[in-house]
């Protein structure tokens, strides 16, 4: 679900512009060297330039009153810069010192950037962030106790097994290998079981979520897990069963011993 976010996020990103309307005096060759100057910037991804004459070729072609406007004596447009800042530094308290920055500029007659709903945009995506973060601890834990909780019964019910083994000189060491070995499988299948599950989903949400994405002209579409994703779910799991069963055994096994 995060990965997906950010990928939706990533595409909402590239449309984030902060659109310089320069003087009416400033030519193209100062309006060029303002960009040389603002691409050094570091809150600064890329600059482009739109000349007056390019907007007015432009404005003719959307607004559909070429001809008032061939009736004019001279371009009453001025030439613009269309700035594509970084996502995480207008995010921040900096934004607000980068735009004041930006309208301070001597070439610069008004900087237009509509920030609001951008800043609201990423942190709904840093609180889910964070909401995934804590639910992943919480699941993690619930699969430590299950886990640990299975391998004590586990050892209860071979109470009378694990004492006759140790009476012929058995170690913890080896008595309880069998039981992290069994909490590992256990790890790893929850695992795959998860992976099954996500797969399921993402196959019955394909479709309505490819229907939406046709309304908004997109072509996005839910991914699943790659291969690195699922070597770290594999290992997680897998980990996290290891743990659980780690713990039962400490606690447990060294109680049974032979009467």
């Amino acid at each position: 679900m995060l990965d997906n976010a950010q990928r939706v996020m990533e595409g909402w990103e590239g449309t984030i512009q902060i659109t310089l309307y320069l003087d009416s005096e400033v030519t193209n060759d100062q309006a060029n060297t303002l960009i040389k100057k603002l691409s050094k910037h570091e809150m600064i991804d890329t600059t482009r330039l739109i000349t007056k004459d390019q907007a007015l070729v432009e404005f003719k072609q959307l607004s559909g009153f070429a001809e008032a406007l061939d009736a004019l004596e001279e371009n009453p447009l001025p030439s613009l810069l269309l700035i594509q800042p970084r996502a995480d530094a207008i995010s921040t308290q900096q934004g607000d010192i980068f735009i004041n920055y930006l309208s301070g500029l001597e070439e610069v007659e008004s900087a237009q950037f509509d920030r609001q709903w951008v800043s609201r945009l990423l942190v709904i995506l840093k609180i889910f962030q964070r909401a995934v973060i804590i639910l992943a601890c919480v699941l993690s834990i619930a699969v430590v106790l299950i886990i640990g909780n299975t391998i004590r019964l586990s050892i209860t019910n071979k109470r009378t097994e694990i004492e006759i083994n140790k009476l012929f000189g058995a170690t913890n060491s080896f008595i309880q290998r069998p039981f992290l070995y069994t909490g590992l499988l256990y790890g790893i299948t929850g695992s795959i079981f998860a992976w099954l599950i996500l797969i399921t989903s993402i196959m019955i949400m394909h479709g309505p979520i490819s229907q939406l994405t046709t309304l908004y002209n997109s072509d996005f579409s839910l991914t699943g897990l790659g291969l690195r994703e699922m070597a770290i779910l594999m290992t997680c799991g897998g980990g996290l069963g290891l743990f659980g069963s780690w713990l039962a055994v400490q606690r447990h096994l060294r109680a049974v011993e032979p009467m």
